[in-house]
C-alpha cells in the first residue's frame, strides 16, 4: 500500500497566474536503486533508530546549510533573472523572492522524505506555480511511501517500518500529513512485534512438564 507524504501548498494565493504542472516519476514507475542511492551514505539498511538517527539529524542539518549557501549567493549576486524578461516593479520581486523561498522550502521537504526513505520512497513531485519572472517554482509536493506490512515476515514488518516513520518524520518541520504517516507505521509495528511474539511462542521447544502435560 502506497500512501503520500505530502507538503501542503502554500496557505495563501500568490498574485501570478498558477500552473498545475508536474514532474518526476509516478508511482508506479519508483526506481528503488536510483533513490536508494540519494540517502545519506551512512545511514544504513534495516534501520537502526539509535544508530542512525545522526544520520537523518545530520541529513536536515545539511539541507539546511544548502539553503543558506542559496540565500548568501542571491544576497551577493542578487536574482537571476532571464535576459528576455523585462525588469520587474517592486511588486513583482517581492512576488518572485516568495516563490523563490517557498521553492526552497518544498524541495527540501521532500528530499529529506525520499532520502530517508530509500527503498520504500518514490521520487519527489511537485505543483509548480509561474512567477512574473516565467520561472516555475515549486509550491507543493509529495512523496509515495509504502506502507504495507510485509506479508509472513514480522520481523522484516518490523524494520521497513522504521524506516517509514523515519522518513515520515525525517523533515525538520513534519506536516499534519507526515505525523499521520508515522502513526500508520506506529501501528502497524506495533501489531508486528505482537506477530512476532506469537509465532515464537508457538515454535518454541515444550519444556518437559510441558511435554509431561501433552503425554
Amino acid at each position: 500500500m502506497l500512501i503520500d507524504i505530502a507538503m501542503p501548498q502554500a496557505p495563501r494565493a500568490l498574485p501570478v497566474a498558477p500552473e498545475a504542472a508536474r514532474s518526476g516519476e509516478t508511482r508506479a514507475a519508483r526506481e528503488p536503486g536510483r533513490i536508494a542511492a540519494t540517502a545519506p551514505s551512512d545511514l544504513q539498511y534495516p534501520f537502526n533508530p539509535s544508530r542512525d538517527q545522526a544520520a537523518v539529524t545530520r541529513l536536515q542539518l545539511e539541507l539546511a546549510a544548502e539553503d543558506r549557501a542559496r540565500d548568501t549567493s542571491q544576497a551577493e549576486n542578487g536574482p537571476a533573472k532571464p535576459t528576455d524578461i523585462a525588469e520587474l516593479s517592486d511588486e513583482e520581486q517581492a512576488v518572485v523572492d516568495e516563490l523563490s523561498a517557498r521553492d526552497r522550502e518544498v524541495r527540501n521537504h521532500e528530499e529529506a522524505h525520499a532520502r530517508v526513505g530509500g527503498p520504500y520512497a518514490g521520487a519527489p513531485s511537485y505543483t509548480y506555480q509561474t512567477g512574473p519572472d516565467g520561472k516555475r517554482y515549486a509550491i507543493g509536493g509529495e512523496v509515495a511511501i509504502d506502507v504495507a506490512p510485509v506479508a509472513d515476515d514480522p520481523e522484516a514488518t518490523i524494520t521497513k517500518m522504521e524506516v517509514v516513520k523515519a522518513a515520515a518524520l525525517a523533515p525538520a518541520e513534519p506536516s499534519g500529513q507526515d505525523r499521520k504517516v508515522a502513526a500508520i507505521a506506529d501501528a502497524t509495528r506495533q501489531q508486528a512485534i505482537a506477530d512476532l511474539a506469537e509465532l515464537r511462542r508457538q515454535t518454541e521447544p515444550l519444556s518437559k512438564p510441558q511435554m509431561d502435560r501433552a503425554a
